[in-house]
């Protein structure tokens, strides 16, 4: 509904919200601080008060208490001069006229517990009512060491008696009479002098303080009886039924602190909240407290309050009037342009608009004129791309239907992919090879159908092919729906996006199964034919020419025998003969190990070890599990000669001190490693190399892979997995 609203109106919100929000935390600001000064004030002032209440009190207090103990010591000092001047005329002896004076002292009674005794200058106790004091020096004490310093005076000390567990105020007045040594000492704990306080000493000075119309400063015993209160004197608060007693009860329990509660005055006709501070004097458990209504403090707030709700009223009437006025001067031309716009959706695009202004207005005609010239432009260029456009999309159809016929009629499967490596095309034939349809692999990745044995050379055509090269007839492996593996060589390239970037890429797989059929037929043929050709040249022409290195060993003894000049000749036929033998085994041996068809890989491993460690003064050692015999013996020659190659490799290439042949099976796979610590090779550098593809070729034709492993200095380590049935001796 606000979308929708007319500008005027969500200008007039705008400015309403944000005055409304800035004024109200303006005033809330200004009120709080007002409020916490008034209040900080009305505590601070009551407190004042207070205090000098209690001050006053105090002082009165210690004024009457001086007053007190000073009148009877100085009573007390007009005795001791009198029993003086009896023993000075010779009516009584010394002793009788200190006795006397003793008497009359220890007769005396300050209050409860209060007494008179005397000291002489050096601390000593001349008289106490615990006769166990007497003749004792109390100086340790050090309101006596002040007694003896000051002789006369007041003095206000903490004492506690044996019998007592913790000290109390206790106040003294000594005189002096020198004649026999005497500190005269009146003393009396401090609270037992409650009487003598007469609250009519300062009952008008308290009356007096007032805050605002009608706070004033109350006393009040813990029993609830105010003894100074401007209407209440006299009145025992805690017992009136007429008057509320529980704030009461709470400062003679608390004795200190502030405390708002409501009250009502006896000539008052409702409750109003006030604020009392108030204070404890032990001495004579005293309330001492000050008190005003909170509405008298806060009075003026309110004028503050109605100030700010006459300022808001009349600000608002102010953005109200403006907003409007303001608004009108928007919306009057923009309506003006919309007109101008519905007049172009209706008829051309010929319009324009005219305002005498240079402001934003005046700018925004410019630029719907300047728009208007663009789009008049835009919508006759707009015509003829339309046309082009259309004949650019028909002849793209008529491309797409085409590429998509050649795709369909391709016998070789067909996947395109994104850069993601997801499927986003698949053409007949590859439903045809590997049983997977396009709705089954669209969006998804084709990771399935990797054999784990190809991932290496798979993430390096990957790699090649996100690099924006092009692949030509790679050779691999891949499972198809049955999990059955199909041989296929794969081409692949990539294309580009209308951006210019690379999307993706497309990929030809060709099964070769029946190629690769043939080629192994032939492979098998060949190394039947060399089979059969290194067994007929070990079996049928090396035993001839062994019979024939016989005859003449039989020809040169004979000659010998004869002494015949031509014996040396027989001897070189002979020599030359068996060097003949010696060439057609190794022939042979090359071209059918006859250990291999005797006595299987493992020997054959075993005797290319032996012969290489001999022959190359490099330490080749061979490792290999026993006993197991491969069944197909064709195999068993490849995985021969991808050794031999791998060994001799390293004794010409990789400058080994060390070569380890090794052969493993568990059950259902065999696995030949050839590994040497030599310098190692750059596989980009010896990937073409021919010894390595004539390697890889006998993996592929023995259903094998073949893995190398090396780096610079690291040595270099070739691997053939061959998962092949085991004929167990």
């Amino acid at each position: 509904m606000f979308k929708n609203l007319p500008i005027r109106f969500k200008l007039l919100i705008y400015y309403s919200i944000l005055f409304t929000v800035s004024l109200s935390l303006g005033s809330t600001f200004i009120y709080t601080i007002v409020q916490r000064t008034i209040t900080a004030n009305i505590e601070s002032e009551l407190e004042h008060t207070t205090q000098a209440i209690l001050n006053m009190v105090k002082t009165a207090a210690d004024v009457s208490i001086k007053n007190h103990l000073r009148a009877i010591a100085e009573q007390n000092l007009q005795t001791a001069q009198y029993h003086y001047k009896q023993y000075r005329s010779g009516r009584v002896s010394k002793e009788k006229a200190m006795a006397a004076a003793a008497n009359l002292f220890l007769s005396q009674t300050i209050g409860k517990s209060g007494y008179t005794y005397c000291l002489d200058s050096s601390g000593v106790v001349l008289i106490h009512p615990e006769d166990e004091l007497v003749d004792e020096s109390v100086a340790q004490h050090e309101f006596v060491q002040d007694q003896v310093e000051m002789k006369e005076g007041y003095i206000e000390y903490q004492w506690k008696n044996p019998q007592e567990n913790r000290l109390r105020p206790k106040a003294l007045y000594m005189t002096y009479f020198e004649p026999w040594d005497w500190i005269i000492s009146v003393t009396s704990y401090r609270r037992e002098f409650k009487d003598v306080v007469n609250v009519d000493d300062f009952k008008d000075s308290i009356l007096k303080f007032r805050f605002g119309e009608t706070g004033y400063s109350f006393v009040m015993d813990k029993n609830g009886t105010a003894l100074i209160h401007p209407k209440l004197q006299g009145v025992n608060i805690l017992e009136d039924q007429m008057l509320p007693d529980e704030f009461f009860e709470e400062m003679v329990k608390r004795k200190q602190g502030k405390l708002i509660y409501p009250w009502q005055n006896p000539d008052e006709t409702r409750q109003r909240d006030k604020l009392v501070m108030f204070n404890y004097i032990p001495d004579y458990d005293w309330l001492v407290a000050s008190s005003s209504y909170l509405d008298e403090f806060y009075r003026p707030l309110h004028t503050i309050r109605y100030l700010m709700l006459l300022t808001f009223a009349i600000t608002l009437f102010l953005i109200i009037a403006l907003t409007f006025r303001l608004s009108a001067s928007i919306t009057k031309p923009l309506k003006k342009l919309m007109n101008h716009f519905h007049r172009v959706s209706e008829t051309s695009f010929t319009t324009r608009m005219y305002w005498d202004s240079k402001d934003e207005i005046g700018q925004l005609t410019a630029y719907f004129n300047d728009f208007m010239d663009k789009l008049e432009r835009y919508s006759n260029s707009l015509k003829q791309e339309i046309q082009s456009r259309r004949k650019v999309e028909t002849d793209l159809r008529i491309s797409e239907e085409r590429y998509r016929s050649v795709t369909e009629a391709t016998p070789d499967p067909i996947v395109v992919y994104s850069m993601k490596g997801e499927v986003i095309f698949l053409n007949p034939a590859f439903t045809r090879v590997f049983g997977w349809t396009l709705e089954e692999c669209i969006g998804k990745k084709m990771d399935y159908f990797v054999p784990d044995e190809n991932w290496p050379e798979t993430r390096s055509m990957i790699k090649a092919v996100q690099s924006g090269e092009t692949l030509s007839l790679v050779e691999t492996r891949r499972y198809n729906k049955r999990g059955d593996i199909v041989p296929v060589t794969i081409s692949a390239a990539t294309y580009r996006g209308p951006s210019g970037r690379l999307a993706g890429s497309v990929v030809i797989l060709r099964d070769v199964t029946k190629t690769m059929r043939l080629r192994k037929q032939i492979m098998d043929i060949s190394e039947r034919e060399r089979q059969k050709f290194g067994q007929d040249l070990h079996d049928d022409l090396s035993p001839h020419l062994i019979g024939i290195q016989g005859l003449c060993t039989v020809l040169e003894a004979n000659l010998v025998e004869a002494s015949s000049a031509q014996a040396p000749m027989a001897g070189q036929i002979n020599e030359l003969i068996g060097n003949a033998i010696e060439k057609i085994r190794a022939l042979a041996r090359g071209l059918c190990p006859v250990h291999l068809v005797s006595r299987g890989l493992f020997s054959a491993l075993d005797d290319l070890a032996a012969r290489t460690d001999a022959t190359s003064g490099i330490r080749v050692r061979f490792r290999g599990d026993e006993p197991f015999d491969l069944s197909d013996n064709i195999v068993a020659t490849h995985l021969y000669f991808i050794a031999q190659e791998a060994v001799a490799n390293a004794v010409k290439h990789a400058g080994a001190d060390e070569i380890v042949v090794e052969l493993k099976n568990d059950g259902e796979t065999v696995l030949m490693t050839v590994a040497d610590n030599g310098r190692g090779f750059d596989n980009n550098d010896s990937a073409n190399g021919i010894g390595l593809q004539i390697m890889e070729y006998r993996a592929k034709m023995s259903g094998a892979t073949m893995r190398v492993a090396t780096q610079k200095g690291g040595g270099t380590t070739i691997q053939v997995l061959l998962k092949s049935q085991l004929k167990l001796n």
